[in-house]
């Protein structure tokens, strides 16, 4: 009998370690990780509404087509480097769909020289401004747009030492493509055609008449409230 006991003692004890043993092979219940805050900058559905100011940088190209009665017709061709501000208000009609109103202002070196029949002309523009509207489709933070309204720019034109200028009214339209950087800082290639139409200019009695089509690209970077 006490063969028995020690026998049934022992297969109990090993019972016991064996169901530990089995226990610790199944898979054990894992904790559920910690939940952080979102930031807004990762939350999609970027929304462009609201007003915004930045800087730009760009190149633009361009031609000045003169007539006068002693000289007949004659064209200058003129390029340059133009940098300056814009800035504006973006409303989503929808979550794609935006409109907007925008005025820019730049400073320009359109500047050309020819001679023709013995006189030396000069013509240019050394500032230009454009207050448009805005139209465009947004991806999330990706918006491509078209734009047209209303450009004003200087010009002047130079014969042999006289000189006139005056301040042209016209019309520009245009299209481009921007990005947004973060929640506040957006960054776009925009570009643009000008056309300012026939402007008179009389130059040491003699009448002118001088029309401007001008092209920009432009790169800009802005602050969004």
């Amino acid at each position: 009998m006490k063969g028995f006991a020690s026998l049934a003692a022992a297969a109990a004890v090993f019972t016991a370690i064996s169901a530990q043993a089995f226990a610790a092979d199944l898979p054990q219940p894992v904790d559920p990780a910690p939940a952080y805050p979102v930031s807004p900058d990762t939350i999609s559905g970027f929304d462009w509404t609201g007003p915004y100011a930045g800087a730009q940088l760009g190149w633009g190209w361009g031609s000045f087509t003169t007539r006068s009665t002693p000289t007949g017709k004659f064209d200058n061709d003129a390029s340059g480097v133009l940098g300056g501000f814009y800035g504006g208000y973006n409303f989503m009609v929808t979550p794609n769909i935006l409109a907007g109103l925008e005025g820019t202002f730049d400073f320009t070196n359109l500047n050309d020289r020819t001679s023709v029949g013995g006189v030396n002309y000069k013509t240019g523009s050394d500032w230009n401004s454009t207050v448009r509207g805005r139209l465009g489709y947004a991806f999330d933070t990706f918006l491509i747009y078209g734009t047209g309204g209303l450009a004003i720019a200087d010009m002047d034109v130079n014969a042999s030492g006289n000189k006139d200028s005056t301040t042209a009214v016209g019309w520009t339209l245009g299209a481009g493509v921007e990005s947004a950087l973060s929640e506040h800082v957006t960054m776009r290639l925009d570009y643009a055609y000008e056309n300012f139409g026939k402007e008179s200019f009389n130059l040491g009695g003699t009448n002118y008449k001088t029309d401007l089509d001008n092209n920009v690209v432009r790169a800009g970077i802005a602050y969004k409230f």
